[in-house]
C-alpha cells in the first residue's frame, strides 16, 4: 500500500507530465488496435461475406452463342464442385454510366431480380417500394463511393442508347460489385428485365455461371482447368468470355485496406516508441530531479527494489488507465474505417468485439513500457543514500565547459541557449529522434495523397492503366488496320497506340497479356529492367511472373494460345498492380506466331489541341459504323480513382492531426520540465536584469534549432525513402519500384510548418517564465 500511495504522490506531483504521457499512449493504443483489428479481421471478413451472402467461389460469363452443354457438364461435375447455377442474362460488353463525379464506361451483367437462385440470392441492404417508374438494384458501391442514394435516377448508355432507371435498393456482392474490375453486375426486376431484353439483339444474351467449390482456394485450379478443357477462340468475332475466381477478388478487394492498416500500424509503432522515449524522459529526470528524496526514502527504511517499483507502477497506472481507454475508444472510431473499409471494398463492415486483439493491443503496450521503466531505473540500485542526499555528487569531476560565455562569440542570449543544447544533449537527442519520426510519417501522408488526389499519373501507371485520351474499340468485322491509320490522321490527335489483351498461358501458366505495335510510345512505361520487346521472339514478365516461373532476363519461356505454340527471349521485367501483378507483354508481329491472323482491336490516342469530348463526337460522325465503343479514359481513370482518395485524405489527415498533437505535447512536457529544474537559475537571471522577453528567447533557441534538424532529417528520410516504403508494401501485389512523385515544395511546407508550430509551442509554453519570481525563490 505505501508503494501504491508512493507512485499516486509522484503522478499528483507532475499531472501535466501524467496527462501528456496519457495521451500519447492513448493515442497509441487506439491506432494500434484499430490497425490490428483491420488487419486480423480482414483475412476472414472476405470470406465470412462470401459465406454470409452464399456468393459463388467462381464466375463464368459467355453470350449465349458461345455456351455449350459440355461446357456445363464438366463444371458442374468436377470433382470439387458443390453446388453449380446457370441463368440468363443481359450481357453488354461496354456501358457507360455516371460513377462519383465522372463518367465510368464498364461491362454490364443485368440479371432477373425476380429469379429464383440459390447461390448469391439478392439480399438488399436497402430498398424502396417498387413503383411505376422503371426500377434497378445497384451494388452496394454506388452508395459508398458512387454517390447514389435510393430514389435517385441511375442512366446508362450502351451503343448510343440510354437507358433510365429508378435506384429501388442497393445489395452487397463480393463479385462483380466493384469498379476495381471490368464487369459488373446489376437486377432488374422481371418486367423491366424482360423490356430491356426485347429492346435488345441476340448478341447481347449471355449465360451467368455460378459454381461454389468445397475448398475455395480450389477455384484458381478450377478456372485453369476449364479454360484448357474450353479454350476461347480469338477467331469468334462476335463471342464474349469473362471471367473472375473468389481468391483473385479477394486480393482485389483487400490490397488497399491491407495498405492503409500496415500504414496505421506502422504509425502506431513511431507513437509508441515516442512514448517509450517520453517515459524513459520523464524516469531519468525524476530519479535526477528526486534523488535527495530517493536518498531519504532509501535511510528510512526503503529498498531499491521497493523505490523501482513505486516508479513502475506509477507508470504503469497511467499505461493501463491510457491503452483501456483507447481500445474502448477504438469501438467509437471503428465506425469511420468501417466506412473506409466499405468505400473501397464495396461490403458492409460489421463491427464485432474481438476480446483477444483488445488484449494483445494493451500487453504490448504495456510490456514495452514496463520493460523500458526497468531499464531506466535500474540505476537507483547503484545508488548510495549519501550520495543521493548530496544531490547525486559523488566527486568534484564535472563536465567541461563548452561555451565559456567571457570567450564565445554571439549574444549572450544565444551563448546560453547553445549551452542549454549541450547541457542536455540526451534529452535533444531524444526530441531530435521524435520529431523525425513524425516528420517522416507525415511526407509519407502527403507523398501518398498528393499522387493519388492531385498527379494521378504515377499511381495510375502503378495500377497498370496507359493514361491515354481516348479508347477506341473496332467493332470485330471491321478492318481496324485501316480504321486506326484514319483515325491517327484525324486533327488534334498527337499519336496513337495500339494497345490489347487477352489470356495466354507462359509456361504452363495462364496469364494476362499485352499485344502492342509500338511500346516505346506508351505514356506508362512498366518496364523497371531491361527492355520492352521490339521483335517478334521477344517477351516482357512481370517482376511476379518472373518469381513464379522462376525465370529472368535471358530466359526463354514456352507460350500458349489454344493450340498453338511459340518460344519467347524475356528481355524485361515490368510491374502493375493490375492482374495481380501477373502480366505479360508482345509485340503485335509476335502475337501473330500464334494467332496468324490476329489483328488489334483497341486503340489507345492521345490529343493536343482538342478536347476528349469534342474528339469522340468528331470521331462518332466519321467512324461511328465502325466504332464499337469509344471511352474517355480521363473520366473513367477520375471516377476511378475517387474510391482511394477519401480513404487515403483520411489517413493523411490522421497523420498529420497526430503529428501536431505529438509535437506539442513534446514540447510542453519538455518544456515545462526544464522550467521547473531551472527555476532557482531562472529566477536569477531575473534578479540579474533580464527580462522575461529575453529568456522566452533563450529557451526558444535551445529548442527550435533541435526541431529544425529533427525536422530536417524527417524530411529527407521521407523524400528519399517514401517510395522504398511504399515498394516494400506493394511487394505482394507484384510491385518492385515505386517512383510516386516527390514535391518537394510541399514537403518543405510541411518541413517549415512544423517548425513553425514548435516555435510557437515554445514561446506559449516559455510564458510560465513570466510567473517567476526573484523575491519568491528567496523567500521560499
Amino acid at each position: 500500500m505505501n508503494i501504491v500511495n508512493l507512485a499516486w504522490a509522484n503522478i499528483r506531483k507532475g499531472k501535466s507530465a501524467a496527462f501528456s504521457l496519457f495521451i500519447l499512449i492513448f493515442i497509441a493504443a487506439l491506432l494500434l488496435n484499430v490497425g490490428m483489428t483491420v488487419i486480423f479481421k480482414i483475412n476472414t471478413f472476405f470470406d465470412d461475406k462470401v459465406a454470409e451472402l452464399h456468393d459463388p467461389h467462381l464466375n463464368i460469363i459467355m453470350d449465349s452463342a458461345s455456351y455449350t452443354n459440355a461446357k456445363g457438364d464438366f463444371l458442374k461435375n468436377y470433382s470439387d464442385v458443390s453446388e453449380f447455377e446457370l441463368e440468363n442474362m443481359v450481357l453488354m460488353s461496354s456501358a457507360k454510366f455516371r460513377y462519383g463525379d465522372s463518367d465510368m464506361s464498364h461491362a454490364a451483367v443485368i440479371l432477373n431480380a425476380d429469379t429464383a437462385r440459390t447461390i448469391a440470392p439478392l439480399k438488399l441492404i436497402e430498398q424502396i417500394a417498387l413503383s411505376s417508374e422503371p426500377d434497378i438494384y445497384l451494388p452496394y458501391s454506388f452508395k459508398v463511393s458512387g454517390g447514389y442514394k435510393l430514389a435517385d435516377s441511375f442512366v446508362f448508355t450502351y451503343q448510343d442508347k440510354e437507358y433510365r432507371y429508378r435506384v429501388a435498393g442497393f445489395f452487397e456482392t463480393t463479385m462483380l460489385g466493384t469498379t476495381n474490375i471490368t464487369l459488373m453486375k446489376y437486377f432488374l426486376p422481371d418486367t423491366e428485365y424482360e423490356q430491356l431484353l426485347s429492346q435488345l439483339s441476340p448478341k447481347e444474351e449471355g449465360t451467368f455461371i455460378s459454381a461454389k467449390l468445397k475448398n475455395s482456394e480450389q477455384s484458381i485450379q478450377l478456372l485453369k482447368d476449364y479454360e484448357e478443357q474450353f479454350p476461347f477462340s480469338h477467331n469468334e468475332a462476335s463471342s464474349f468470355y469473362s471471367s473472375l475466381d473468389v481468391m483473385t477478388m479477394k486480393g482485389i478487394s483487400t490490397m488497399t485496406i491491407n495498405l492503409v492498416a500496415m500504414i496505421m500500424v506502422a504509425f502506431a509503432a513511431v507513437i509508441v516508441v515516442v512514448s517509450l522515449l517520453v517515459i524513459k524522459f520523464r524516469v531519468t529526470n525524476s530519479i535526477e530531479d528526486g534523488l535527495v528524496n530517493i536518498g531519504v526514502l532509501k535511510a528510512v527504511g526503503y529498498t531499491s527494489q521497493q523505490i523501482i517499483l513505486s516508479i513502475m507502477m506509477q507508470f504503469m497506472i497511467i499505461t493501463l488507465l491510457a491503452s483501456i481507454m483507447g481500445v474502448a475508444v477504438t469501438y467509437t472510431v471503428m465506425p469511420v474505417f468501417g466506412g473506409i473499409i466499405s468505400t473501397l471494398s464495396g461490403l458492409l463492415w460489421n463491427q464485432s468485439f474481438n476480446a483477444v486483439i483488445n488484449l494483445a493491443s494493451i500487453l504490448i503496450v504495456v510490456v514495452l513500457v514496463v520493460t523500458v521503466t526497468l531499464l531506466t531505473s535500474i540505476r537507483i540500485r547503484k545508488l548510495h543514500p549519501i550520495a543521493a542526499l548530496r544531490g547525486g555528487i559523488v566527486t568534484h569531476n564535472f563536465k567541461k565547459n563548452r561555451f565559456p560565455l567571457d570567450q564565445a562569440k554571439g549574444g549572450l542570449s544565444f551563448v546560453l541557449a547553445c549551452k542549454t543544447i549541450v547541457m542536455n544533449i540526451r534529452q535533444n537527442i531524444m526530441i531530435t529522434f521524435i520529431v523525425a519520426a513524425v516528420t517522416f510519417a507525415s511526407v509519407f501522408a502527403i507523398v501518398l495523397y498528393y499522387n493519388i488526389a492531385t498527379d494521378k499519373t504515377a499511381f495510375i501507371h502503378l495500377v497498370g492503366a496507359e493514361t491515354s485520351n481516348v479508347n477506341v474499340q473496332a467493332k470485330e468485322d471491321v478492318d481496324s488496320e485501316a480504321l486506326f491509320e484514319s483515325i491517327k490522321q484525324m486533327d488534334g490527335v498527337e499519336k496513337t497506340v495500339l494497345l490489347d489483351y487477352l489470356i495466354a498461358k507462359v509456361d504452363d501458366k495462364p496469364f494476362a497479356m499485352t499485344i502492342s505495335d509500338d511500346y516505346s510510345g506508351l505514356e506508362n512505361q512498366m518496364v523497371y529492367e531491361g527492355r520492352y520487346p521490339q521483335y517478334d521472339n521477344e517477351i516482357v514478365v512481370s517482376w511476379a511472373v518472373s518469381q513464379l516461373l522462376e525465370k529472368n532476363i535471358g530466359d526463354t519461356v514456352k507460350v500458349d494460345i489454344g493450340e498453338a505454340s511459340h518460344s519467347f527471349l524475356i528481355t524485361g521485367l515490368s510491374q502493375s498492380i493490375s492482374n495481380m501483378g501477373q502480366i505479360s507483354s508482345v509485340t503485335l508481329e509476335g502475337v501473330r506466331h500464334l494467332i496468324p491472323d490476329y489483328t488489334g482491336k483497341m486503340l489507345n490516342v492521345y490529343l493536343n489541341g482538342i478536347d476528349n469530348a469534342s474528339f469522340i463526337k468528331n470521331s462518332k460522325v466519321q467512324y461511328g459504323s465502325s466504332v464499337e465503343e469509344f471511352v474517355d479514359v480521363d473520366e473513367t481513370i477520375n471516377s476511378q480513382s475517387s474510391v482511394y482518395i477519401s480513404a487515403v485524405f483520411a489517413v493523411m489527415a490522421l497523420v498529420l492531426a497526430i503529428t501536431v498533437l505529438v509535437v506539442v505535447l513534446i514540447l510542453y512536457l519538455v518544456i515545462k520540465t526544464m522550467i521547473l529544474k531551472r527555476k532557482r537559475e531562472l529566477g536569477i537571471f531575473k534578479a540579474t536584469g533580464y527580462t522575461t522577453s529575453q529568456l522566452m528567447t533563450q529557451i526558444m533557441l535551445s529548442f527550435v534549432p533541435i526541431v529544425i534538424i529533427g525536422v530536417v532529417i524527417g524530411g529527407v528520410l521521407g523524400s528519399l525513402y517514401t517510395n522504398s516504403m511504399l515498394t516494400l508494401l506493394l511487394s505482394g501485389a507484384g510491385i518492385h519500384n515505386v517512383q510516386f512523385i516527390i514535391k518537394l515544395p510541399l514537403v518543405i511546407a510541411l518541413c517549415f510548418g512544423i517548425v513553425m508550430l514548435s516555435y510557437v509551442v515554445s514561446i506559449l509554453v516559455s510564458r510560465r517564465i513570466k510567473g517567476i519570481s526573484a523575491y519568491e525563490l528567496i523567500t521560499e
